[in-house]
C-alpha cells in the first residue's frame, strides 16, 4: 500500500493499493489485490480483495461504475458500488472516495480544513472532457463551494498512472488539449510511429488543476517509479497486459 505523501490535515487520510498488497486473485492478469469486477476475475475473489482493501483503510471504499466520462457523485452512506461517475465527492467521516486504475490517473483533492475530499478518474478522455470541462473541473464544481470556491484551500495528490514514455497517442489526441490550451503541446512529443505523439498525462492534469487556481500538486511527477506500466510487480496496466486488474486510490475523513 502507497501513502500518499501530502500535507493533509490529521482528519484526512489517504492511500493507493498496488497489486501485491496480499489479495486473493490468482490468474497472471489479476493477482494478487484486484478490485475491479469488471475485468473478467472471479467475482468471489474480487469481492474478498474488496474486503480485505477496506478493512486496510479502516473505510468503506465506494466503488463507482466508472466509464471514462465525467459524470460526479457526491457520496453519503446511502452511494451504492456501481454507481455511475468519473469523479466523486464527500463531507462525511469514514466514506472513502476510490477511484480504480489501471493507467488512467487517479486525483485525490481535499481541503486545507478537513472538511471536504474527492477524487477523479481522469483517462485522457475524461480529461479533456467536453469544451474544456472534464472530470477535474465538473469534481471542482460540486466540491468547490465546501471550500468556500477558494482554490489555495485545496490540494491535490496524483498517483501512478501510464508515463510520459510509454503513453503513444493519436494527432487527434493532442489536438483536443491544444484547441482550448495551445501550451498543452508542450506535454506532447514525437513517438516512434508516424504522426504519433507520447502523452504526459500527469502533466495535462497538472496543467487543468492549475487553470482552476489549484497549485498545491503532489505525487506523481512524470518519473519511472510512477508509470504503471514500467512497474508490473506494483501496477496493473492495461496497456501492457490488455487483460489486467485495477488498483485504487482513496481519499477519505478519518
Amino acid at each position: 500500500m502507497l501513502t500518499p505523501e501530502w500535507p493533509v490535515p490529521a482528519a484526512v487520510r489517504s492511500a493507493c493499493s498496488t497489486r501485491d498488497d496480499g489479495g486473493v486473485s490468482v490468474s497472471p492478469s489479476y493477482a494478487s489485490l484486484n478490485l475491479g469486477d469488471h475485468v473478467g476475475d472471479d467475482p468471489r475473489a474480487v469481492a474478498e480483495n474488496r474486503t480485505r482493501f477496506g478493512h486496510q483503510l479502516q473505510a468503506q471504499p465506494v466503488f463507482l461504475k466508472q466509464v471514462h466520462g465525467w459524470g460526479v457523485e457526491r457520496l453519503t452512506k446511502a452511494t451504492r458500488d456501481g454507481t455511475e461517475a468519473d469523479a466523486c465527492w464527500t463531507t462525511e467521516q469514514g466514506i472513502a472516495c476510490t477511484m480504480m486504475v489501471a493507467d488512467c490517473l487517479p486525483v485525490l483533492l481535499a481541503d486545507r480544513q478537513g472538511r471536504v475530499v474527492g477524487a477523479a478518474h481522469c483517462g485522457w478522455r475524461g480529461l479533456a472532457g467536453q469544451q474544456g470541462t472534464g472530470a477535474l473541473e465538473k469534481l471542482w464544481a460540486g466540491m468547490g463551494p465546501e471550500m468556500d470556491g477558494e482554490a489555495d484551500y485545496a490540494l491535490a495528490w496524483l498517483g501512478p498512472c501510464i508515463g510520459p514514455d510509454a503513453f503513444e497517442v493519436g494527432p487527434e489526441v493532442r489536438a483536443v488539449f491544444t484547441a482550448r490550451d495551445p501550451a498543452a503541446a508542450a506535454c506532447f512529443r514525437p513517438a516512434g510511429a508516424p504522426g504519433k505523439f507520447f502523452a504526459d498525462l500527469q502533466a495535462l492534469a497538472r496543467r487543468r488543476l492549475q487553470a482552476l487556481g489549484i497549485h498545491a500538486i503532489h505525487g506523481n511527477d512524470g518519473g519511472r517509479d510512477w508509470c504503471t506500466v514500467s512497474n508490473p510487480s506494483r501496477f496493473f496496466s492495461h496497456r501492457r497486459d490488455r487483460v489486467s486488474g485495477r488498483f485504487a486510490a482513496s481519499v477519505w475523513l478519518g
